[in-house]
């Protein structure tokens, strides 16, 4: 049930993000160029996927220069989540450059046109070799961090269609099949999207401030009441700060006759959830069995719908 925290060095992984950069530039200009001289739509497919590597790279390095800045007085939780805003752009460009092959491998197919093969098996030969080279880079990173991860799940989408675009070249060279390009397009669109889909959730959940992966919120209670003096809990909100850092606030209730040990039972429970549920962001309001909320739920808190009230003596009169 553990979610613990990653230590990392801020500045472990700049170099990779920056070659890793430089060479998807220098891919996509030498596929766009031999896409052109060759006509082959899957090579320029893979071209324009490398540029969007190339800038979920830059957003990736950028993210984790934000990231790694100090609370302040604007943002007093930190910038921790820039690097999971960022994922999720990335994630969506992935999507974005899905459904722009899929309606350009529709056309190719209304449209057939004549392929050099032996220029597309060289060019995507390169490319393989680039995007092995640049998913490597990043390979160790990606386990780390939502951020660096979206990046290297481009260039390892990119390496797989550098394999399909040789295989698009081999095939038209040796049985003229032109339709096999727009079909491979087809098949590397259909494998983004999938990738895309798949890990945009995660992104989407730590923004809207859902529950952490691995951590059930009726085991926190469960670890919260085994502590001797807690009567209850209720009011109680867990979610993600950012992605290694889960965080919880809930009230606390003493049992009778025990508030005089209040402050030692508040750090029996913070110790507890740390050790037993990786919680290291704790705020507890404790409340003494006497004057504990009225009919409090367990989870969130209810709305006092007399907030939407405007008092007689608050109202908004404007100058004569």
């Amino acid at each position: 049930m553990g979610h613990h925290r990653h230590q990392h060095d801020p500045k472990t992984g700049d170099a990779q993000l920056f070659w890793a950069v430089v060479a998807n530039l220098s891919l996509t200009v030498i596929e766009i160029v031999g896409g052109l001289l060759s006509g082959s739509l899957a090579l320029i497919a893979d071209a324009v996927h490398n540029f969007f590597d190339a800038v979920s790279l830059i957003i990736a390095y950028f993210a984790r220069k934000i990231a790694h800045r100090p609370a302040d007085e604007n943002m007093t939780f930190g910038y921790g989540r820039a690097e999971v805003v960022a994922a999720l752009v990335n994630y969506l460009s992935l999507i974005f450059v899905g459904f722009y092959l899929i309606y350009e491998a529709g056309t190719r197919f209304l449209n057939p046109s004549n392929v050099d093969g032996w220029i597309v098996v060289a060019v995507a030969g390169v490319a393989l070799v680039v995007d092995i080279l640049t998913a490597f880079l990043t390979f160790s990173l990606s386990k780390h961090s939502m951020n660096i991860r979206a990046a290297f799940l481009h260039n390892l989408a990119d390496a797989l269609g550098s394999i399909a675009v040789i295989l698009v070249g081999t095939l038209i060279l040796l049985f003229d099949w032109r339709l096999i390009d727009p079909f491979v397009t087809l098949l590397i669109a259909s494998y983004i999207l999938w990738i895309s889909f798949s890990e945009i959730g995660s992104a989407i959940r730590i923004l809207m401030l859902a529950r952490p992966d691995g951590l059930d919120v009726d085991a926190v209670l469960g670890e919260i009441l085994t502590i001797d003096g807690v009567a209850s809990a209720h009011h109680l909100h867990l979610w993600q700060m950012q992605e290694h850092e889960a965080a919880l606030d809930s009230h606390i209730v003493i049992e009778a006759e025990r508030w005089n040990d209040a402050d030692t039972i508040k750090q029996a429970v913070k110790a507890r959830l740390q050790s037993a549920c990786g919680i290291t962001h704790t705020t507890l309001e404790l409340e003494c069995s006497q004057h504990a909320c009225k009919n409090p739920i367990t989870i969130g808190h209810a709305r006092d719908a007399s907030a939407d009230k405007v008092a007689p003596d608050t109202k908004h009169d404007l100058p004569a």
